[in-house]
């Protein structure tokens, strides 16, 4: 078991500096009842705590260290671009160099524009759906995040859909209510809500593959039919791939479908970790956006070239090595055995994974959607998690969110993971 003393004197402090002693709510670890582990560095698929214990990591900073920790070309190229200048506030290459490796990636993104967050990334698709249209509403997904934009702060309810419901103080009930929730992966539901509100609908947005209610894939034909009545309707069709982006395939999750969106919100992987995140797709949308049109869009820092150097060099290693089936096989293995250590023990257990992107739960069925989720058991993934935590094991500290796995995720390191959850599963949850 790892003494973890100076996370939680450093936790102690923190509190006192900063709500909840965090800057992201679910780094707080409220859902598994513990304290935060507090990291000094990582190395490849290890993390290493200010205790000086080391975890096998299967976050990868919420995705984006798909090649592993301090790749060596991502480090160089971040250090070379040091000596040359952290921050212009004006155009560089490097923009245009991450712009096309993300363009021969991605085919629906015919032009994009970086920002500093997903949640930037979002919020701007929603704000360019609505000029573009002249409409106001949006169709969104229970369990699906897009950020902390007012406009995507709204759940669903009981009934056929939620109008005016902010999932959040601070958001005004008038903007909420141009936003209707819907349950994921419902097809009936969608189209009455789609009907309902259609003639004044300026935009759907969705995860097509959910990672923050747990790991939910959504089912083809439901993204086809949103794909299909989005284009019937002039109504623009945003995929949010801040997640799955470069995660679960180069072109992310729609390639995997075969579905175009008109519009894709994209961070994390495209910036190897720094703080980043872009949108783009179909260039007479995009050219709407200013200066080339109307509709505004700004960032003093957007297009870092810290951020870019590294995007660069991760995306080009990712092209040239296309590591996916790997990433595939690596999580099969390692969930393949997490279900036979499961059902030996008795225990309810299904998991699923897109490529390096994966998720599991405690409960005999598969969850289709975020009642689903929330349905599954709370107390054994508690359990779990924290002996994981104590065993060196890093997952999500929730149940809604997705786990991540790396090119360094070797099979020596996966074995170790697999021989201490077969101990910890024989000790009981």
């Amino acid at each position: 078991m790892k003494k973890i003393n100076t996370s939680e004197e450093l936790f102690k402090e923190a509190q006192t500096l900063m709500p909840g002693g965090v800057n992201s709510p679910v780094r707080a670890f409220k859902n598994i009842g513990g304290s935060p582990i507090f990291f000094k560095s990582a190395k490849g698929a290890f993390l290493y705590d200010e205790d000086d214990n080391e975890y096998v990591d299967f976050i990868g900073s919420w995705g984006p260290m798909i090649m592993g920790h301090t790749h060596p070309k991502v480090v160089a190229a971040v250090k070379k671009q040091i000596d040359s200048g952290t921050s212009f506030g004006a155009p560089t290459r490097l923009e245009s160099n991450v712009a096309k490796l993300i363009q021969k990636s991605v085919p629906s993104i015919e032009k994009i524009r970086m920002v500093n967050s997903g949640t930037e990334a979002t919020m701007s698709c929603i704000r360019l759906a609505r000029g573009c249209t002249g409409k106001n509403k949006i169709i969104k997904f229970t369990g699906c995040y897009h950020g902390h934009a007012d406009s995507l702060l709204v759940k669903a309810g009981s009934g056929v859909s939620t109008f005016g419901l902010p999932d959040s103080p601070g958001v005004p009930v008038e903007l909420a209510s141009l936003t209707i929730s819907c349950p994921y992966n419902d097809k009936e539901h969608f189209l009455r809500v789609f009907d309902e509100v259609k003639d004044d609908l300026a935009a759907i947005i969705i995860e097509p593959v959910a990672g923050n209610m747990g790991f939910v894939p959504g089912d083809k034909s439901f993204l086809e039919l949103i794909r299909e009545v989005s284009a019937q309707n002039k109504s623009i069709l945003i995929f949010d791939e801040v997640m799955s982006g470069f995660r679960v395939a180069l072109g992310g999750a729609q390639e995997l479908y075969d579905i175009k969106p008109d519009l894709t919100a994209l961070g994390k992987v495209i910036g190897a970790g720094l703080p980043v995140g872009a949108f783009g797709g179909r260039a007479d949308l995009m050219d709407q956006l200013a200066p080339e049109g109307p509709i505004y869009q700004a960032g003093t820092l957007s297009g870092n070239p810290l951020a870019m150097a590294a995007g660069e060099a991760l995306l080009t290693e990712l092209i040239k090595t296309d590591p996916y089936k790997s990433l595939e096989m690596k999580a099969s293995y390692l969930l393949n055995a997490m279900a036979k250590i499961m059902e030996s023990n008795n225990i309810d257990f299904v998991k699923n994974q897109m490529g390096g992107m994966f998720g599991f739960f405690f409960a005999s069925k598969m969850p289709n959607n975020f009642d689903d989720v929330v349905a599954t058991n709370d107390k054994v993934f508690v359990n779990f998690l924290n002996a994981c935590m104590a065993n060196g094991i890093y997952f999500a500290p929730s149940k809604y969110e997705a786990g991540f796995i790396s090119t360094m995720h070797d099979e020596n390191v996966l074995n170790t993971v697999i021989e201490k959850i077969e101990l910890i599963t024989k000790e009981g949850l």
